[in-house]
């Protein structure tokens, strides 16, 4: 994409992160002009995403996935976009595969872990989406308390039914 398109989607940029509508068609026109380029996708699909079109946004989603040249930030955003936008639309095996898939290249990312966790619920493996989050507070709270029993929680996570 040469410089003048991307003034063009720099200035779409500003306006999808301003809540203007306009942001989603010029992000679509030039999807339509460079449908090889996965940063002008991804800002497509995001766009969509935002103004709850997560149907729309799935194949722009898609398409930013399959390409080349997103910087890792986007790549993660790209992943955990298309993984919650599964699980909204219902489609929940697309959603676990996207965020596993996402994990494979993010390793206890908590973000992904969450949306997997959710995901899991939507399929009934509610111990696997309770053991999950557990993980994900004993690893990123802050809180105090929290704190002060993370080994309990963290043994318990893998071991929600056991009692003595």
């Amino acid at each position: 994409m040469g410089d003048q398109n991307e003034a063009v989607l720099a200035q779409a940029v500003r306006l999808r992160e301003e809540g203007s509508a306009r942001a989603r068609e010029r992000l679509v026109d030039l999807a339509d002009r460079h449908p090889q380029d996965a940063a002008v996708a991804y800002q497509a699909a995001w766009a969509h995403d935002s103004a709850e079109l997560e149907a729309e946004a799935v194949p722009f989603y898609e398409r930013a996935l399959g390409g080349t040249g997103l910087s890792a930030e986007d790549r993660h955003g790209a992943y955990l976009g298309l993984g919650s936008t599964y699980r909204v639309l219902g489609r929940y095996d697309e959603s676990l595969t996207t965020l596993r898939r996402a994990l494979d290249e993010f390793p206890e990312d908590a973000a992904l872990l969450t949306f997997l966790a959710m995901a899991l619920y939507n399929v009934g493996e509610s111990r696997q989406a309770v053991r999950t989050l557990l993980k994900v507070v004993v690893a990123t709270s802050g809180d105090a308390r929290v704190r002060e029993y993370r080994r309990a929680i963290g043994y318990y996570a893998d071991n929600l039914d056991e009692t003595q």
